[in-house]
């Protein structure tokens, strides 16, 4: 059996122009990056802003396990489905971050005869997004040190910055680090640290903003620290939102490539979901919705995270509505969270794929609250038996859930057809009118405490005394009527990784709050989470290489 890499370098890939001209761009609406891949001009989505929007399909899934669900490539399979189907589509996703592809998470161009190409490229420097994104992070960072070193007129307290470094790699030993050693010379010591790239405030800036206009204003009002006297810094203060411009201008422009069956592709952002809002670009969505009547998204993770802030915080930035949610998972993840260990996967265990479905009705359950019909994709493996099948089967039918069992991973667009027959009928069908969770007006608690219990599930929340005197401070700045961004684990509804399935009776812990107000809303810590991951014992970095004709090995 092919690995992924082997069967995309083995893919015959049309030059990006013909799929530029095939979805009807011209010669000034796209700037080529090569023959694979390249930049759509950001004039496009405003030359075609009388033309109707297409239908808007969101591809979320249950909560992941390491057993797998692949979210990204149903994502790209029910797209190539639908273009099988003879509607004209076109994917938006988000770009793949180097800490995952070169730690344990994988990349994000989806797997088997269902991926976007070239894949190799795309996992790694693709056309160099995140690497503006690392470098204007960390400018900034050198100038919020270089204005203290050099008098410090904005009264900065070193104590109170909290705008951190980036690096696009997981590495735990940068989490905390101390700056400005060896003397006066040398700068202000001072305690720092680094996080991810893409949980950066700059990549949520850049997946929400409409325009140039709007990212330098979103730019400018990040907030960066806190004087003496406890007053907030922005970006503004300090003067630099036009050399940030400056150095992202070529970032903001969505990527174009394809699929293996030549759908085109619109790449663009990748925030992580755990830790900030998990979807690519509104700048790409609005511009696939322009050029494709049909549009197939995803957001990361599983529902509890994705979708409810794809719902929350995207759509309600953009202005736009969901058509239908998608909710991937496989027999193998339901089983893992019906109690099975990882290593008894290949079992047949029908008792507990009932278990685990408790899961996947949460999810199902929590899509209807926004008023988003629901298709379930179960994405099939050949260990899945007969029994659990019917048993999955029974139990949609009995919740009044429609189920398409897929197969694209081996098939690629044949292989979801079913499941394009049902999202178009759905689409179709659909009366229901979009509605989201919960109030801006509400205070910032209140906000949490809804999607902690109405998505989650949990009994209630507690907050750290930090959080306490974080959400009186951030009320008195003016920042509570903003959404909420919800940093956890995905593994689990709750903030407990090791609880699988639909637990119960569970507490949601609040230990810090974070202003994102370029991007426009506040980031909660929950938990034990992370900004800043670190590598497994054994990354799958060790498995890959370079051949001698220059082709990755190993990438996947």
């Amino acid at each position: 059996m092919k690995t992924d890499i082997e069967i995309a370098l083995a893919a015959e890939m049309k030059p990006i122009t013909d799929i530029a001209t095939a979805i009807g761009l011209e010669n000034q609406d796209f700037e080529p990056y090569g023959q694979s891949k390249g930049k759509v001009s950001l004039a496009v989505k405003e030359k075609l802003h009388n033309k109707p929007n297409g239908k808007l399909i969101l591809v979320t899934a249950i909560n992941p396990t390491k057993a797998g669900e692949g979210k990204s490539t149903v994502t790209i399979g029910l797209a190539d489905a639908l273009t099988k189907k003879g509607k004209k589509t076109v994917v938006a996703l988000r770009e793949p971050s180097l800490g995952p592809v070169m730690g344990i998470k994988g990349g994000a161009t989806g797997g088997g005869y269902a991926q976007v190409i070239p894949m190799d490229e795309i996992n790694l420097h693709f056309t160099g997004d995140l690497h503006a994104i690392t470098c204007a992070n960390n400018a900034l960072s050198s100038f919020i040190d270089n204005h203290i070193f050099q008098g410090n007129a904005l009264n900065i307290d070193p104590n109170k910055i909290i705008w951190k470094r980036t690096v696009d790699l997981n590495d735990r030993a940068l989490r905390n680090v101390v700056i400005g050693l060896g003397g006066a010379m040398h700068g202000v010591t001072r305690e720092d640290g680094f996080d991810i790239t893409v949980a950066s405030e700059i990549m949520a800036v850049l997946c929400l903003s409409e325009d140039l206009q709007d990212f330098k204003a979103r730019l400018s009002r990040m907030i960066i620290a806190y004087t003496y006297d406890n007053k907030p810094v922005s970006v503004a203060d300090l003067e630099v939102e036009g050399a940030l411009t400056l150095l992202l201008k070529d970032a903001l422009k969505p990527n174009l490539v394809q699929t293996l069956e030549h759908t085109p592709v619109l790449i663009h952002g990748g925030p992580f979901a755990n830790i900030a809002h998990g979807c690519n670009s509104v700048l790409a969505t609005k511009t696939a919705l322009k050029l494709g009547d049909y549009v197939v998204t995803e957001a990361g993770f599983g529902a509890d995270l994705g979708a409810e802030k794809f719902c929350n915080i995207k759509m309600r930035s953009a202005g736009l509505a969901p058509d239908a949610a998608v909710i991937v998972a496989t027999i193998r993840a339901l089983k893992m969270h019906g109690g099975v260990s990882q290593t008894a996967l290949q079992e047949e265990n029908v008792t507990a794929v009932r278990e685990g479905f408790r899961n996947l009705k949460k999810h199902a359950e929590n899509m209807a609250k926004y008023n988003v019909p629901i298709i379930v994709a179960i994405n099939r493996f050949v260990s899945d038996t007969d029994a659990e099948i019917a048993a999955l089967t029974q139990l949609c039918q009995e919740h009044h859930l429609e189920l398409s069992l897929t197969e694209v991973w081996a098939k690629g667009g044949e292989g979801g057809l079913d499941l394009a027959d049902k999202v178009i009928a759905t689409i179709e069908q659909n009366k229901k009118q979009f509605q989201l969770l919960y109030d801006l007006e509400l205070s910032i608690a209140d906000k949490i405490r809804i999607i902690a219990q109405e998505i989650y599930g949990a009994k209630d929340v507690s907050f750290s005394k930090e959080a306490v005197k974080q959400l009186q401070q951030f009320t008195e700045f003016g920042w509570s009527n903003l959404p909420i961004c919800m940093a956890k684990t995905p593994a689990s509804l709750s903030d407990d990784a090791s609880k699988f399935g639909h637990p119960v009776d569970f507490i949601i812990h609040i230990r810090k709050l974070k202003p994102s107000i370029g991007a426009g809303f506040i980031v909660c810590l929950a938990g034990e989470i992370m900004t800043m991951p670190g590598l497994p014992k054994a990354p799958a970095a060790l498995n890959m290489d370079v051949a001698t004709d220059g082709s990755a090995v190993g990438l996947f």
